[in-house]
């Protein structure tokens, strides 16, 4: 079946606003926490508490000339973040190669962060400019997670949802935020985990709205640049915690 024929049966149906689901965020989070690998949780609470930022991020990018542009030629990031040639194309120390080394040491891949989104959510590839915004949000994900610093652990993971909050005003990131850090001080509590996830959210708040950005352009620039063109302060708690504590968090039940 194909996605007009799911999401759009009527030309002229209006699209319904995306209803707030809480009871449903908070399930999906308990099986989070027991597993903080199982991703197609975090997109049944994204889904669930969506809300209208969809809408509202993609208006905010038609109101800057990059943003706008952007819009306009609406290019899937997954793709590109996906082909070895043009990753290649950036030299040692920029926000690519930076990225490349990310993922290379993770076994990541675009694509497959997609695959997981459409389990949960086979809307997510129709063709719509809103959904195509959410679609941008979901790629640049691991791309935040090298501009700011924070790792895959379950620290770093609360931190830099907690930044895309303050990017986003999407409900879902701040709930999931709030949640692994109350849950990894309840598991550690010499772990300044609320401080941590409070700075990444001011972090994101103070910075330069990161959605609208040419990411191929700023691939190319020095990371360190990179940070300081954009705002993106360090992240002096997370940081300070050990690395060996990080790693030994399990975020379960």
């Amino acid at each position: 079946m194909t996605m007009d024929a799911a999401v759009y049966p009527d030309d002229f149906q209006e699209l319904a606003p995306q209803r707030l689901r809480p009871l449903t965020a908070l399930r999906a989070f308990r099986k989070l926490i027991r597993d903080k690998e199982d991703t197609a949780q975090v997109f049944e609470i994204m889904r669930a508490l969506t809300g209208g930022s969809g809408a509202r991020g993609y208006n905010r990018m038609l109101r800057t000339v990059e943003g706008g542009r952007q819009a306009f030629l609406r290019e899937e990031l997954a793709h590109k973040l996906d082909d070895p040639v043009w990753l290649a194309r950036f030299g040692p120390g920029t926000v690519g190669a930076e990225y490349r080394a990310f993922r290379e040491a993770r076994g990541f891949t675009a694509d497959g962060l997609a695959e997981t989104a459409r389990e949960v959510a086979p809307e997510i590839d129709a063709p719509h400019p809103v959904v195509w915004y959410s679609r941008r949000l979901r790629d640049v994900h691991d791309i935040w997670h090298v501009l700011t610093g924070y790792g895959t652990d379950a620290l770093g993971e609360a931190c830099v949802v907690s930044f895309s909050y303050g990017q986003t005003h999407n409900l879902g990131f701040g709930f999931i935020g709030w949640g692994a850090a109350r849950e990894i001080q309840r598991e550690n509590r010499s772990i300044p985990a609320r401080s941590a996830v409070l700075q990444a959210w001011r972090t994101g708040r103070a910075a330069r709205w990161l959605p609208g950005l040419d990411y191929e352009a700023l691939f190319a620039e020095p990371l360190e640049t990179a940070r300081y063109r954009l705002g993106i302060r360090p992240a002096t708690v997370y940081a300070a915690v050990p690395e060996a504590d990080r790693a030994a968090l399990k975020l379960r039940a």
